[in-house]
């Protein structure tokens, strides 16, 4: 099983940005999926995250500005970014618990960098 994050890039305070990360390999089934984020010198936190429902649960921080989403049928998840500001920037990971043959697992991608800067 593979996470692909992709989607990340430099963009102005008050810009926007939208993140990908689609799942691929022998999978039977995805319940949660979410990003996270880690800035430099600090710990990895939780953005947002949203169950195989669409139910979803945002950092307050990102509140009222990022919007999480998924397709399910593409095992794909979006996280749409508005009124970035400098204090976003960070290395956006997806995480996912997949369900494979070997029963449940809980996923990373590799990470893309979003930077926020005039």
């Amino acid at each position: 099983v593979q996470l692909q994050a992709y989607g990340g890039g430099l963009v102005q305070p008050g810009g926007s940005l939208r993140l990908s990360c689609a799942a691929s390999g022998n999978i039977y089934s995805i319940a949660a999926m979410g990003w996270y984020r880690q800035a430099p010198g600090k710990q990895r936190e939780l953005v947002a995250t949203i169950t195989s429902g669409g139910r979803t649960n945002y950092a307050d921080s990102v509140k009222g500005r990022f919007t999480l989403s998924r397709d399910n049928a593409k095992n794909t998840l979006y996280l749409q970014m508005n009124s970035l500001k400098p204090e976003d920037t960070a290395v956006y990971y997806c995480n996912a618990d997949i369900e494979i043959e070997a029963g449940w697992g809980d996923y990373w991608g590799q990470g893309t960098q979003v930077t926020v800067s005039s």
